[in-house]
């Protein structure tokens, strides 16, 4: 194919390349090496060997994209600047992460691809299943520098076998891989069992240290006594879920409370075995609580029936209490509090741990594998969308994609800190705003710089540390003010350094180990809402069933695989 353009080219003597997954010839790129600084047309710092993207070749880069974002505006500023200095118009496909499993089941069984597909499936469907080509080649200082140096330290870790025995990169890490100092003010990775922030005001801001599960429940009762409604509403004390995608939320809690930091489905020993801890003591003590506090009324009846959007919205009317999750996953449900300024009715992340047992909720934020942008097969000229991809990891586009224009979003002050003046923190709090703005929903799973820039700002003003408090609202900062802290990770544990192959649940397994793990899963979303649920003095006949159902799967294929990815891991990434 390619000797054919070839000849093509040289027969029209036209010097054209066709743009990905391009409908139509008025979206045809013409490009040329790139073999020099871009400034004019974006002001990239690549010294890239692949084509220059410019507005007089304009191009459309179809992207599929899993993601919690919605598309931007028609006439979002920053898409403007994309067309207008770079020639490049996106369409986007956004796929909600709980209907991830049967959009990629469709793909794959149909065979065509949007040009990026942004995945942050664990089961690397899309990469076994032939969805994606090696980037490898592309990934060279002399092509594309800027993502080469990107995952340059880590590509043993990077590096995918898709079934042929091969190991190559598929998929760009779209999180956690750092530049410069690691700052910031919020733990998007951490776990929590969070609570409202006006329960603790109303309580006159208890300790939240040695918390246990009784004293964080007790806090939610005597709260929810006092304030049986909130704006109309009847007060939910505390919010499960454990829909498609989100079955963590009702799975992985046993871990924390024993000390453990996150490993999935698995504890890990100090020999570095892991095995399974639904069926463990550990398991039915939380449970078995949380059976005494439905009782008690304090767990919202509809959790097991509702949808990941159905539990956002509820956490965005301000009147659920508390609910065990991880920061990024309810970003969307506080950020609407926020913008309506209920400040009072965002939660704090607490640490409730078994007696005995240290808090290990917050880890050293971990590099996404296998999570982020690759490129299909469907793609016609992936020339075009490496190019892309490395001059958006630029400084210019990143600091454009976090602070946004200068002198518009953000100032710089006479010792070049960027700053924002109260207008502009303020702005940000506004979701309509932020959708003609940002572009979210095609950064959240871009390659992106974490950190520090080279000229030592933060990556993003949340992230800038005297920017941080000074955005936050008078009622956030009297808040902290009455803890004595100054940032929301303090209310979390000081991260120790990851063991080399944590974490085991972005260990790629086997097939006959998924299906293990699926039946694990499939087995506890159909137990634990009954166990919960149920009259207490059910409890331990239905826990008893449970494990019954837990032993009838072959939990040994599924641990072999996690003990073996932890083995390799040891091994190969000790570099």
């Amino acid at each position: 194919m390619k000797r054919f353009v070839s000849l093509l080219l040289v027969t029209l003597l036209v010097l054209s390349l066709t743009a990905c997954n391009t409908a139509s010839k008025q979206d045809t790129a013409a490009t040329t090496p790139n073999n020099q600084t871009a400034t004019e047309n974006g002001g990239t710092e690549q010294k890239s060997g692949l084509p220059v993207l410019s507005p007089d070749n304009p191009v459309t880069i179809s992207v599929w994209t899993m993601t919690n974002y919605s598309a931007p505006s028609a006439d979002n500023k920053l898409s403007k600047l994309l067309k207008e200095r770079l020639g490049v118009t996106i369409n986007y496909e956004i796929i909600p992460p709980e209907n991830a499993d049967q959009k990629i089941g469709v793909l794959l069984a149909g065979g065509e691809y949007a040009d990026l597909m942004g995945t942050t499936d664990l089961n690397i469907r899309l990469i076994k299943g032939g969805a994606l080509i090696p980037l490898d080649d592309y990934l060279t200082e002399d092509k594309a520098n800027l993502l080469y140096e990107h995952v340059k330290p880590y590509w043993n870790r990077l590096a995918t076998d898709a079934g042929d025995g091969e190991r190559h990169i598929y998929v760009l890490p779209n999180y956690n891989r750092y530049y410069g100092e690691i700052v910031g003010g919020t733990h998007y990775g951490a776990s929590g069992f969070w609570i409202q922030k006006h329960v603790l005001e109303e309580l006159g801001y208890p300790s939240l240290e040695n918390m246990t599960l009784e004293r964080y429940f007790q806090m939610i009762e005597e709260y929810m006594k006092k304030y049986p409604t909130i704006d109309g509403m009847p007060t939910i004390g505390f919010e499960l879920l454990c829909a498609p995608g989100r079955e963590w939320v009702l799975t992985n809690p046993p871990q924390y409370l024993a000390g453990h930091p996150n490993n999935g489905g698995v504890v890990v020993d100090e020999n570095n075995v892991a095995t399974i801890f639904a069926d463990k003591e550990i398991a039915k003590r939380y449970y078995k609580f949380l059976n005494q506090m439905n009782a008690k009324g304090l767990i919202d009846k509809e959790s097991f029936t509702q949808t990941n959007d159905q539990y956002l919205a509820k956490l965005a009317t301000g009147r659920v209490l508390g609910m065990y999750d991880q920061r990024w996953a309810f970003g969307q449900a506080y950020d609407s509090l926020v913008a309506e300024g209920k400040y009072e009715r965002t939660w704090v992340p607490t640490m409730p741990v078994y007696e005995g047992c240290t808090p290990y909720y917050a880890d050293r934020e971990v590099m996404n594998i296998n999570q982020g942008y690759g490129i299909s097969v469907s793609c016609k000229n992936p020339d075009i969308v490496v190019s892309f991809l490395n001059t958006m990891m630029s400084e210019e586009w990143q600091k454009l994609f976090n602070w946004g224009i200068e002198g518009e979003d953000y100032y710089v002050d006479e010792n070049g800190r960027f700053y924002r003046t109260p207008e502009q923190r303020e702005q940000q709090n506004d979701l309509v705003w932020r959708n003609k703005n940002k572009l979210e929903a095609l950064y959240d799973n871009m390659p992106k710089i974490q950190g520090t820039y080279s000229d030592g700002n933060a990556d993003s003003p949340g992230n800038q540390p005297e920017e941080f408090f000074d955005s936050l609202s008078d009622y956030d900062k009297n808040f902290l003010t009455s803890y004595g802290k100054k940032t929301w990770r303090e209310f979390l544990n000081q991260p120790p350094e990851n063991p080399i192959y944590y974490p085991c649940w972005n260990i790629t397994l086997p097939e006959d180990a998924q299906v293990v793990s699926q039946q694990l899963t499939d087995v506890a979303l159909q137990y634990l809402p009954k166990i919960i649920m149920a009259d207490p003095s059910e409890f331990e006949t239905l826990w008893a069933q449970y494990v019954s159902e837990i032993n009838k799967v072959d939990v040994k294929v599924y641990e072999d695989a996690i003990n073996a990815g932890i083995q390799e891991r040891i091994k190969n990434w000790g570099n």
